[in-house]
């Protein structure tokens, strides 16, 4: 027995504003039954003394130690921009300054 009905397909297509033709109403009708029956089973399944998961596999993050490396100088690290003023690198205004 089917436990959704054509009435409730055509009036879920008409909240999602989808277009139906009566053939397409059978058809939603039958595949919504196995999306139901799907989601039934996965809830016959869960169980109070089971703990809720949100990965399939334990994951674990891989930190690394912080080392201290050397940068770039300031001068070089201006060396490659195509224009500098003041010891920083110069842009172009995107905004006024009205704001």
């Amino acid at each position: 027995m089917s436990k959704i009905s054509r009435d409730e397909v055509a009036h879920l297509a008409g909240l999602a504003r989808l277009a139906v033709t009566e053939a397409e109403l059978d058809t939603f009708a039958g595949q919504l039954d196995q999306i139901l029956d799907a989601v039934a089973k996965v809830g016959e399944v869960a169980a109070d003394d089971i703990p809720p998961t949100s990965h399939a596999v334990p994951v674990t993050n891989v930190f690394r130690d912080d080392e201290v490396r050397p940068g770039l100088t300031r001068e070089q690290a201006l060396s490659g921009a195509p224009a500098a003023e003041e010891n920083r690198f110069r842009v172009p205004r995107i905004l006024s300054e009205e704001g």
